[in-house]
Formats: C-alpha cells, sequence, structure tokens
C-alpha cells in the first residue's frame, strides 16, 4: 500500500481557479479597505471611537475558508491511492523437487528439510483465499493435494515429502496443470478457464527423465499460466550413493529453470539458503497473491474540507459574533 495518489478527473483542477480569484478579490478588498480607512483625516478621533482593530485575526477565518474549498476541490479531481488487495480465486501450485539430490547437505540440515520449512512459511505469505496445490517431482510428476483453501492439508504434505531418484521438471509442469484443471469452482462458474493461475517449481537439479522442460513450458504458456521457478542450491553441493564408490556432485541448472520461466512468462529466482529461500517465497507470494487496485480517497478531502469549514465559522463567531 502506497501513500501516492492520482487523480482520476484531474481536468476538474481548473476549479482551483475559482479558489484563486476568490483569493484575489479578497486581497483586493482588504487592500481598498485600508486605503479608505487612510484617507479618514482624524486619525485621533478615529481611534477614541473605533474599536480594536482585529489585526491578523481577521484574516484567519478567510483563509481557512480558502482552504476548505481547495480540499473539495481536490475531493472532486477523484483522488485515489494504488492499494494491494487480495486475489480471491487464484490458484496457485506449488512444485517441490523431490529427486535424491535434494539429500545434499550443502544447505543445512539439508535441501529437502530447508525446502519445506521455507515452503511451510511461503503458506503464510498468501491471502486466505487463494487455492493452494502441491505437487511433487523426482522420476514422475505427483499430485499431492489438489488446489484447496485447507493450508494444514497443504501443510501437512509439504512435512511428509519424500525422496526418490531422477528428475522430470517437463513432467511436473503437466501434473502442475493438471490440478490447476482441479480447482474448486465458483457458483455460477462453468469452467475454470477464467480463474488465474501460478505455478511455483523449486528444484535442485536438470531434467533427467519424462517429457523435456521445453514441452512442459510450450504446455504452460498456451494455458497461459506462468511458471515462477526457484534454482535452489549451490554449485558444491554432493550426495553420498551406497552404489557409487565416491560423492556424487548435485550442480544446480540455473539456466535451464531461467529458460522454463522466460518461455512462460513467469520470473527465475536462485536461492542457495534457507533463508534466501524463504526471501524468494515471500517476493512471489507477494506478486502473486495480491493485486494492485486503484482505490479512490475523495473522502479523506471532503472530511478534511468539513474540518476547515467548520473550524472557519467557529473561528468567526468566537472572534466576531458572525459567520464568515
Amino acid at each position: 500500500m502506497t501513500l501516492a495518489l492520482t487523480f482520476l478527473a484531474p481536468s476538474r483542477f481548473w476549479l482551483l481557479l475559482g479558489v484563486a480569484a476568490l483569493a484575489a478579490i479578497y486581497v483586493f478588498l482588504q487592500q481598498r479597505r485600508q486605503a479608505y480607512t487612510v484617507r479618514f483625516t482624524n486619525l485621533d478621533l478615529l481611534r477614541s471611537v473605533a474599536p480594536r482593530s482585529p489585526g491578523w485575526r481577521r484574516h484567519v477565518p478567510a483563509v481557512v475558508m480558502l482552504m476548505a474549498l481547495t480540499a473539495l476541490v481536490v475531493a472532486v479531481a477523484r483522488p485515489a491511492r494504488v492499494e494491494k488487495v487480495p486475489r480471491e480465486r487464484a490458484t496457485v501450485i506449488m512444485a517441490i523437487d523431490t529427486s535424491l539430490s535434494m539429500m545434499a547437505e550443502d544447505v543445512p540440515p539439508n535441501r529437502l528439510v530447508a525446502a519445506q520449512e521455507a515452503a511451510v512459511e511461503f503458506l503464510d505469505t498468501i491471502p486466505d483465499q487463494m487455492n493452494v496445490g502441491l505437487v511433487s517431482f523426482n522420476g514422475t510428476g505427483t499430485i499431492l493435494v489438489p488446489p484447496t483453501t485447507d493450508r494444514l492439508r497443504v501443510r501437512n504434505a509439504i512435512e511428509g515429502l519424500e525422496l526418490d531418484e531422477r528428475t522430470a521438471i517437463g513432467e511436473a509442469i503437466f501434473a502442475s496443470l493438471q490440478a490447476i484443471r482441479q480447482a474448486p469452482i465458483a457458483e455460477g462458474d462453468e469452467s475454470n478457464e477464467s480463474v488465474p493461475a501460478t505455478i511455483v517449481l523449486m528444484s535442485d537439479g536438470k531434467t533427467t527423465v519424462g517429457r523435456p522442460d521445453s514441452v512442459g513450458a510450450d504446455a504452460a504458456r498456451e494455458a497461459g499460466v506462468p511458471v515462477n521457478t526457484i534454482a535452489f542450491g549451490t554449485d558444491h553441493g554432493v550426495i553420498i550413493l551406497p552404489s557409487e564408490p565416491a560423492p556424487v556432485p548435485v550442480d544446480v541448472d540455473r539456466e535451464a529453470l531461467q529458460a522454463v520461466a522466460d518461455a512462460t512468462g513467469g520470473k527465475a529466482f536462485s536461492a542457495e539458503s534457507e533463508g534466501e529461500l524463504s526471501e524468494v517465497y515471500r517476493n512471489i507470494g507477494s506478486s502473486i497473491g495480491y493485486e494492485e487496485e486503484f482505490r479512490e480517497v475523495a473522502l479523506w478531502f471532503v472530511g478534511l474540507g468539513m474540518v476547515f469549514l467548520f473550524l472557519s465559522s467557529a473561528l468567526s463567531l468566537l472572534w466576531f459574533s458572525r459567520l464568515p
């Protein structure tokens, strides 16, 4: 939310010319009154019969009245500010890599645990009204939780993720698109075609099985679903496999994930620690969970104008026993 204002009807500011004209007339009349007073030749007599001059106080009600008129003109120009409002019917699918490379301990205690904790935190960054689904992928993509507003169900599924061999990013995208089609249909809607949806795909490796990333990206683009990718892990991650005599390097393919994001209109992120991953999730949650709308705040200025009007009237009554 921001305090910066824009005006939906700025052409109405021409009414300020009327306020300026009133101010000019007031100044002119005050100068004319002063000139007339000076022409009174017997100043001693004038001081004896005239009450004490109110001095600067006589101008205050007029100035406050002009401020009130200015505030009302601003209100007529329809001031508005940009506010972030929750997306009520959007769907986000979290696709989390559960390949064996997630055992790497370059992100303590290991990549999987760090990813689980950050993913759970992500649930708190998006509006309660949004549908959230969970897909895990290793050698294939599996829908663990179809889109739902039940955060506890998603949380439990995240905490229960299990690892397996291979990585299939393309299959993860297809499973995520299938999950989106399972999103609840709002009353009065015949389909989910108009429901905004996003995929947030986190991986620490590269595709080794299944349909290529580019095929999945093409399907997402045709469906109008952006894929935001997160490359998670460092360049010195390794895992120990019983079948291998030496530690196996598990590098992150950032370029491949960047290509998926670019092809689908999403954004690509990179994280090398749990803290960085949590920050990435927060940024994504802020961008996909909320949308910016113009909200008119004309009533602010109407109220301000009324305050000035009452103040002007009160001061005039207090000091001069009359309304301005």
